[in-house]
């Protein structure tokens, strides 16, 4: 969600004022699948197009496909400037297990815009789901309104 949050404010820069992010990881299928693949995950890919991933997040594995891999390359931001100038806000939960919170410290690089935030939240998962993480995005939410009116 967060790298196509990310490309889509690259391909609409007039009609994005502000991106808030939650556990935003672009580069996911490089950085986060290919690099970390052992051996016999990439020679399954390589073979079959497609691997099985098991996920904390349902009971049925997440299909990782070499397409996607491959796709994802030609998509890679960064490396480079990102050329986003609207306030961004990012959340990220330090018990994430999918994506590490030193990835929005990343962003926060790559983006040519001063005006970025980042929200750690100590005992937050990936997915920042509970009422309280809601009640954080929604007051990020609103405030990003009022700035950008």
């Amino acid at each position: 969600g967060g790298w196509i949050m990310l490309l889509a404010a690259l391909a609409r820069p007039r009609r994005v004022s502000g991106l808030v992010g939650i556990a935003a990881a672009p580069d996911f299928t490089e950085e986060l699948i290919w690099q970390r693949a052992t051996p016999e995950i990439r020679t399954t890919l390589e073979q079959d197009g497609v691997y099985f991933e098991p996920t904390d997040y349902d009971d049925a594995p997440y299909p990782i496909t070499l397409k996607l891999i491959e796709d994802g390359r030609t998509h890679l931001l960064l490396e480079r400037p990102i050329a986003i100038h609207c306030p961004v806000r990012l959340f990220h939960g330090m018990r994430d297990h999918s994506v590490p919170w030193s990835t929005a410290a990343r962003i926060s690089d790559a983006l040519l815009t001063e005006d970025v935030r980042i929200f750690l939240v100590k005992d937050g998962d990936h997915r920042l789901s509970r009422d309280s993480d809601i009640d954080r995005l929604c007051t990020a939410v609103g405030g990003l309104c009022r700035q950008v009116g």
